[in-house]
């Protein structure tokens, strides 16, 4: 049996394949077609320390090759996610990890400080919520911002922290290099980019928000470039995701130096998706006589 494991920050996942926060619930909507326990990990959708009601509707279109969304992050707060989908995830053997967003650095905090108690492995940061102390930019596109709210975040979590990347900005590695240097464990990316669809028939915006986040295959060569060129800039552990439908995508990402992949769009047409990227990846390499998937981490230079 060829060795699927890797290791982010400490912690061994059994393979490299993981569900994008947002597009997988915490789990337990998928357990009825997905075997959990097969996955690498569950990111679960993004939560704050209150209940967020999200953006209004329409929030989700349809787009040419992927889809765009605003659902402005919909959660419903800390508290109950801790008494529901923590618990529910533990019955599964895979690794759990939180992803975390808020609008100010206070907020972020303490969701950080509520999970430090909880039995999960890691925490991604949403750090593409605009920041509302800074006139609505998001974190994520002020390198300085990066840096100062990944070592706050840091100083807080008892677990190793995934800085989630927005790839909205002029020079990607200025971000990662940032968030590297506040202390981040390992990095994911990319987070949606933004787009604009109009109705023309209605002759108005698609999309209640005006702008959505454009995910699924249109955005695939693009994450891969900027996870190539952050392997190339960073020393820490890169989460690969974008458009991802299939073994052949994901192990783009590896050859490009991601350490693991995430699959999100692809789980709203194939709920199977996660699981036919493990058994593609495994295929893949007893046909090109790969003992370690880790031999397949940046092996493209």
């Amino acid at each position: 049996m060829a060795d699927m494991s890797v290791n982010i920050a400490g912690v061994t996942l059994k393979n490299p394949v993981m569900t994008a926060s947002g597009t997988f619930g915490s789990g337990m909507e998928y357990s009825e077609f997905v075997d959990l326990s097969r996955l690498g990990a569950v990111v679960t959708k993004g939560v704050a320390n209150v209940p967020w009601p999200g953006n209004p509707t329409p929030r989700v279109a349809e787009i040419r090759s992927g889809m765009m969304n605003a659902i402005g992050l919909q959660n419903p707060g800390i508290d109950l996610f801790c008494k529901r989908d923590i618990p529910f995830l533990k019955q599964y053997d895979t690794k759990i990890i939180v992803n975390v967003c808020g609008h100010t650095t206070e907020e972020y905090c303490e969701t950080v400080d509520r999970l430090a108690q909880e039995p999960v492995d890691m925490l991604e940061i949403n750090i593409s919520c605009p920041n509302v102390k800074c006139g609505g930019i998001s974190f994520g596109q002020d390198p300085k911002a990066v840096e100062a709210i990944t070592a706050e975040i840091k100083r807080h979590a008892a677990q190793p922290v995934i800085m989630k990347l927005s790839p909205n900005v002029t020079d990607i590695t200025e971000i990662a290099k940032a968030a590297e240097a506040g202390g981040a464990d390992a990095l994911s990316m990319i987070n949606t980019l933004t787009g604009m669809k109009i109705d023309i028939h209605r002759q108005t915006f698609a999309i209640a928000n005006k702008t959505g986040g454009v995910s699924g295959p249109a955005v695939h060569p693009i994450a891969v470039r900027m996870v190539y060129q952050t392997a190339q800039a960073v020393h820490i552990p890169i989460i690969g995701m974008g458009g991802i439908q299939n073994a052949e995508d994901a192990i783009e990402f590896l050859l490009a130096g991601a350490t693991a992949v995430a699959v999100g769009t692809a789980n709203f047409r194939n709920p199977m998706t996660t699981v036919e990227v493990i058994d593609g990846i495994a295929d893949y390499m007893k046909a090109h006589q790969v003992e370690k998937v880790t031999d397949l981490i940046g092996a493209v230079h």
